[in-house]
C-alpha cells in the first residue's frame, strides 16, 4: 500500500500523469484544494516552441519539467513533493523530475 502524499501551500505537491501520447504535470496545494499551476504537452504553445510528434518522449519530458520549475520560481515555490501516482520512477517520470530538479526546485 501506498500513504498518501499530501502538498502544502509552503510546500505543494507536483503530480506528474503519463498517458500513451502526453505528459501532463500539475503543481497541487491539497489543502486549499487548489491547482496552482499545470503544464502539458498538449498546450497550444508547447506545440508551437518544438516540433512535437505524435508521442511524448524524453525530450518533451524535460521540455515540461523546465517549464513547469520556470512556472514554480515565478509564484514564490522553491520546494515540492514529487508525486509520481504508480508510474515507475523510470523514463519519462525520471527525465522531467531531474529537469525540475536541475532548474533549482527541491524535492
Amino acid at each position: 500500500m501506498k500513504k498518501k502524499i499530501i502538498g502544502s501551500p509552503e510546500r505543494p505537491r507536483l503530480y506528474v500523469f503519463r498517458s500513451n501520447k502526453h505528459i501532463y504535470a500539475q503543481v497541487i496545494d491539497d489543502i486549499n484544494h487548489r491547482v496552482l499551476l499545470s503544464s502539458s504537452s498538449i498546450e497550444k504553445d508547447f506545440k508551437k516552441s518544438i516540433n512535437y510528434k505524435k508521442k511524448a518522449n524524453c525530450k518533451t519530458s524535460i521540455i515540461i519539467g523546465k517549464n513547469i520549475a520556470k512556472k514554480a520560481k515565478k509564484i514564490g515555490i522553491e520546494t515540492i513533493i514529487f508525486d509520481r501516482g504508480k508510474k515507475l520512477y523510470h523514463g519519462l517520470i525520471k527525465e522531467l523530475a531531474e529537469a525540475t530538479r536541475a532548474e533549482g526546485i527541491k524535492f
